[in-house]
């Protein structure tokens, strides 16, 4: 099983999560206490993860690669597809193997799967609210070092990722304009210095046009009212794409989608989602 995400380095993040599991490099560290004493080191297991809720799943190939980390012939077989909406109580993947690398892995595993799996059921659950509507966004609001995945989370939900960092698109806040002296020379100067992607946040109509003058290519209508928002669409009038962000809630996003923004971001999709409920059941062999 291949799993690759541009900028992520997955034999690194499944060593580091391990190693901070089991204490590498602290005093008496660097290995799972309770297995060495209890399970035999030939000893094998067979294990089956499964959802005790509704779930979309996401996570299931970095689950797989905790376990081969630690037994690289152990025998995993994945039963679900990532992205994929299952009911409660579906299996999602069978294994057997070396019962203490199965136990070590545990943890990392599912931790890493309801997470995940928790991003991607919420993210869906804010599309399907939507009702075909704009397209869902998420935002930079991840935990420091899992944006990859986070984002890859909400793919699987159903969302399209916004900027992936500070690199790769200029989004000029109210502290840039405050800095700038306005909205207009704000984007001006990120013009100036050859941005192409110039995506500008505006609080009040009167914004939009000196910022869709000085070239943005990208509006951020920010904490608009419903009405607010409606105007605002008719008045940039399709030259950009326009997207509503700020304070969004499954309860409110049908009517903010349907004012006819072409994106609708959501910070809580990231920072916000439970994780699902799933186990990890043994049985010795």
């Amino acid at each position: 099983m291949t799993f690759t995400l541009p900028g992520f380095d997955l034999s690194h993040f499944v060593r580091a999560t391990l190693d901070e599991d089991l204490g590498l490099g602290l005093p008496g560290g660097g290995r799972d206490v309770t297995s060495e004493s209890v399970i035999p080191a030939e000893a094998r297991f067979s294990g089956v993860m499964d959802t005790r809720d509704a779930i979309v799943v996401a996570g299931l190939p970095i689950a797989a690669a905790f376990f081969r980390a630690l037994d690289p012939a152990m025998e995993i077989e994945v039963l679900v597809e990532e992205g994929a909406q299952v009911p409660a109580r579906t299996d999602l993947m069978r294994l057997s193997g070396n019962a203490r690398a199965m136990l070590t892995a545990e943890r990392s595993a599912l931790n890493t799967v309801q997470h995940l799996s928790g991003i991607a059921t919420m993210t869906r659950h804010y599309v399907e609210a939507m009702a075909g509507n704009a397209t869902l966004l998420d935002t930079r609001k991840t935990i420091p070092g899992l944006r990859h995945l986070e984002k890859y989370a909400t793919r699987m939900g159903g969302a399209q990722n916004h900027r992936m960092g500070l690199w790769d698109a200029a989004m000029i806040k109210d502290n840039h304009v405050l800095v700038a002296g306005g909205v207009g020379e704000a984007v001006r100067r990120a013009k100036a210095a050859g941005v192409q992607n110039i995506i500008c946040e505006v609080d009040r109509i009167s914004q939009i046009e000196p910022a869709l003058e000085a070239g943005a290519s990208h509006l951020l209508l920010d904490n608009m009212d419903v009405p607010t928002l409606r105007e605002a669409v008719a008045l940039i009038a399709g030259r950009v794409p326009c997207e509503a962000s700020g304070g969004v809630r499954l309860d409110t996003i049908a009517a903010i989608a349907a004012t006819g923004v072409t994106y609708v971001s959501v910070g809580r999709l990231t920072q916000s989602a439970p994780a699902a409920d799933v186990g990890l059941d043994f049985t010795p062999l």
